[in-house]
């Protein structure tokens, strides 16, 4: 519990950015295994899905919810599986 009114505003901002970044960080990972799921059936719309993929990892970075170096790893293993299909 908060002791004072500052401390009391800081414990709502951080839920509430939690809560966000919660829902963003699982919209990466929801993209990334449409994208896998894509290449594992041979999907044609692999390149289309990868896209869409690629777009959000990025977003996500740009916003601070992911770390560049761990959306770029990201993209990077995405991309070799889309080449290998």
């Amino acid at each position: 519990m908060a002791n004072s009114k500052s401390a009391d505003k800081r414990a709502r901002q951080n839920k509430k950015r939690y809560e966000l970044k919660h829902a963003q960080r699982s919209m990466v990972r929801t993209s990334v295994k449409a994208t896998t799921k894509a290449v594992e059936a041979k999907d044609k719309k692999v390149a289309e899905v990868f896209k869409t993929a690629q777009s959000t990892v990025d977003k996500m970075a740009s916003k601070g919810v992911i770390h560049k170096n761990k959306a770029a790893r990201i993209k990077s293993r995405l991309n070799k599986q889309v080449k290998s299909a």
